[in-house]
């Protein structure tokens, strides 16, 4: 049976590339190939360049409020393409149905509302200077590159363009290669809504597209979400034409479960903290502290429900946990699997592929005990639906614990004591803190990283601040005077 082709979408329609290379997206639940996609050549990317900088002085005059009114009609269409998007999510992904259903498509569509209310008030400030004064204008940026990342392609779409498009920019923007079909269908609906040909471009490809966007110098910024590798590299090639960039990238974040913490709510914590999305979040509390006087109370209900979880088919509306995105990332997780076996951590459940799931890249959800902050497995992100379990006996030990890592994308807190928590909140070196909950990341709500977990924002008013430029004006009222 032949599979659907998909090419490049430039200039308002799809294009075929200028290369003859293509490649194939696999159905991780699968196996199967369910698509061919055409590989963008350097070529395309100036192609792509060229009909973004085409839209741009169009795009970016048109009044704010008529650029939110476009936003706010793509994410109608979002809404009512649900089903139909979120079964693409989960054939490109291998994560469960009820998660893209009701997370995916619907976080892209409140993305595009929040910066569709947005694009009405960006303005900039008056200074009175007793007779002169000044004032300041918020300009976009110009071209802007999106690169995106494989566990949430539509969602992390929509994260990138709708604050860049509701400032005045135009993007072309690359899919990650394993998951490169929702991003076409984004393209497609910002076009039904009325953008601009040109505003909105897509370049699928490998790591060689990437980089050609990221040394193009008619691309301003880049906005990368991906591991800290691609980070360095992005920001090292962005700096031979000084682009600016925004960096969302791993982690590897502690959850502490205090002595008085409500243990069922902290157990579903981190589930939510370990096994949503197969473990593919990068802000997952892998390291998860319990103090020791709750800790045989916390694994004996964390395991038991952890081993009721339900594998299987990510279209199934009862599966709990889905594929993983692919046959080199399921091996990856299960060496990490072997590694910590051989550290002398405890097996609590899981441990490796399930039973009768051998056509897919399936792997159990898997708890380690008796950790320590020194084994490998506990420090390295892995990116996959391993927990492991550290006990602690003071606040200021699990502290230094937590922030003794070199990333610090995101931390969780239960306790009962709000004082605590706003103590302890404040001390862990994260850029967001969940308090008795984990993982929730509404628009309104900055989301970013300390250390080598990122540079910038994402989402809330704080990613207009990377979508465009202040321009100062100062204006006199008088005769210029000069002492020469």
């Amino acid at each position: 049976m032949s599979v659907p082709h998909r090419q490049l979408f430039i200039g308002g329609r799809s294009v075929p590339s200028t290369s003859d290379e293509t490649f194939e997206s696999v159905n991780p639940a699968t196996g199967e190939v369910i698509a061919t996609v055409d590989h963008a050549s350097d070529d395309d990317v100036d192609a792509a360049v060229e009909a973004a900088r085409r839209a741009f002085p169009d795009w970016s005059s048109m009044p704010g409020a008529q650029r939110g009114r476009i936003l706010n009609r793509a994410a109608a269409i979002l809404r009512e393409r649900n089903d139909e998007l979120a079964r693409i999510e989960v054939s490109d992904t291998g994560k469960p149905i009820s998660e893209a259903s009701t997370v995916d498509v619907i976080s892209g569509a409140e993305c595009l509302e929040y910066y569709g209310g947005a694009a009405a008030t960006l303005h900039g400030h008056h200074y009175d200077f007793g007779g002169d004064f000044a004032y300041t204008r918020r300009e976009p940026l110009g071209v802007v590159g999106g690169i995106g990342a494989w566990n949430y392609p539509l969602q992390i779409a929509c994260w990138k363009s709708a604050p860049a498009l509701a400032c005045g920019n135009t993007m072309v923007f690359k899919p990650a290669e394993l998951t490169p079909l929702s991003a076409l269908a984004l393209a497609e609906v910002y076009a039904e809504a009325g953008l601009p040909d040109g505003a909105f471009n897509v370049v699928q490809g490998d790591g060689r597209t990437g980089r050609a966007m990221t040394a193009h110098p008619g691309i301003a910024k880049v906005s990368l979400t991906g591991e800290v590798g691609t980070g360095k590299a992005v920001m090292a090639a962005a700096a031979a034409t000084l682009k600016h960039v925004t960096l969302e990238l791993g982690g590897k974040s502690p959850l502490i479960v205090f002595d008085d913490a409500d243990i069922d709510d902290a157990v579903s914590g981190a589930l939510l903290a370990n096994f949503y999305t197969q473990g593919e979040v990068c802000s997952n509390g892998t390291r998860v502290f319990v103090h020791e006087s709750v800790h045989e109370d916390f694994v004996g209900r964390l395991t038991a429900r952890a081993a009721k979880m339900r594998i299987g088919d990510p279209l199934d509306p009862e599966t709990d946990v889905g594929a993983l995105i692919s046959r080199d990332h399921m091996e990856k997780v299960l060496s990490y699997i072997a590694i910590a076996k051989g550290s002398g951590a405890r097996l609590l459940c899981g441990g490796g592929r399930p039973p009768g799931l051998d056509h897919g890249f399936f792997v159990q959800p898997t708890v380690f005990d008796q950790c320590t902050d020194d084994m490998q497995f506990v420090r390295e992100e892995i990116f996959g639906p391993v927990m492991a379990v550290l006990t602690f006996s003071s606040e200021d030990e699990v502290v230094a614990r937590a922030n003794d890592s070199v990333y610090g994308l995101a931390a969780g807190v239960f306790t009962a004591d709000l004082s605590r928590a706003h103590r302890v909140a404040a001390a862990l070196e994260a850029g967001t803190v969940w308090i008795n909950t984990y993982n929730l990341t509404p628009i309104e709500m900055p989301f970013g990283g300390y250390k080598q977990s990122g540079i910038g924002r994402e989402n809330s008013l704080a990613a207009i601040e990377h979508y465009t430029q202040l321009k100062s004006v100062y204006v006199a009222s008088g005769h210029v005077e000069a002492p020469y």
